[in-house]
């Protein structure tokens, strides 16, 4: 992954923002929207665009377009560079490999003379633990 190539290849898209401001947010497009090609992209390898377009699928348009975007401050440059973080952070993400998983043997038939054993022995011992009540008196 190349990261100065993909961030060559985003393109900006802005908007007015929700949010403080005052008056100027009526007037002032703050909102910043980074969109990236997949499909086009030179800083990504076939193999890195299959894991994206595989691990980002929820967030790849039909045309082919990842998109993230701020509009937490006020100025469209701190926005944009937000943005840009924010792309290239979920493509680093989802670009990790997954630790492979350890393959877990048979289990094991266990022995049903071992297991009532122990279940006779946990019964004795919560046995002893008992009250003992005397028997009743009968009376003549």
């Amino acid at each position: 992954m190349n990261t100065q190539q993909i961030q060559k290849e985003l393109k900006f898209r802005t908007s007015r923002s929700s949010g403080s401001g005052g008056q100027n947010v009526n007037k002032v497009e703050t909102r910043v929207e980074a969109l990236f090609e997949v499909a086009t992209s030179e800083g990504l390898d076939e193999e890195e665009k299959a894991t994206l377009r595989q691990k980002l699928a929820n967030r790849i348009s039909k045309e082919g377009l990842l998109s993230t975007s701020s509009q937490e401050s006020r100025t469209q440059q701190s926005n944009r560079d937000k943005a840009i973080k924010k792309i290239l952070d979920l493509i680093e993400t989802a670009l990790v490999p997954e630790p492979e998983r350890e393959e877990v043997p048979e289990r094991l038939v266990a022995n049903p003379k071992k297991r009532k054993k122990a279940k006779s022995v946990q019964s004795d011992k919560k046995a002893g633990r008992k009250k003992i009540i005397p028997p009743a008196k009968e009376e003549d």
